[in-house]
């Protein structure tokens, strides 16, 4: 049985380094990879959009937030906050931070509409969709949570 792989150092090298089976089961495949991308920039793109009518003050976002009962001051700072957010889930680098607090951005919305007594389902499913997009696409969440992750060994008790 095979246990190691080969990585190339780098793309225009020849030479490789061997890499335990169990790592290069991480790292995602291409259709993984842009189903990930794909099912990121979904709720991300609505994200920004949101965000940016925020930060503009447009009727839209001013009209919104008043029926759901917030004051139209807080309306640019979440924008900002919105934006602030899905810059950081666009980069590979803070993803996961991005992802973290676009959940929480998001809990915000859902609190929103249970207190309002309306349908909560579209800011949960935001939110599954962030993450299983940060899940195809990154190996560090894959490895934190995946199939393969190691566990440590329990004590006896």
């Amino acid at each position: 049985m095979n246990t190691t792989a080969t990585l190339p150092l780098a793309s225009s090298s020849s030479a490789s380094v061997p890499v335990p089976a169990s790592v290069d089961a991480r790292v995602p495949g291409r259709g993984a990879l842009w189903t990930g991308r794909v099912l990121g920039a979904l709720p991300a793109l609505f994200l920004l959009f949101d965000g940016a009518i925020k930060v503009l003050q447009t009727h839209w976002a001013m009209e919104g937030t008043a029926q759901v009962g917030y004051s139209p001051s807080i309306v640019l700072p979440l924008g900002i906050i919105e934006l602030a957010c899905v810059v950081a889930y666009v980069f590979p680098r803070t993803a996961a931070l991005g992802t973290a607090v676009l959940t929480a951005y998001l809990g915000g919305a859902v609190a929103t509409h249970v207190r309002l007594g309306q349908p909560y389902i579209l800011p949960i499913l935001f939110g599954v969709i962030l993450w299983l997009g940060l899940y195809l696409r990154d190996e560090r969440i894959r490895a934190l949570v995946g199939p393969g992750r190691r566990r440590a060994p329990r004590a006896a008790a």
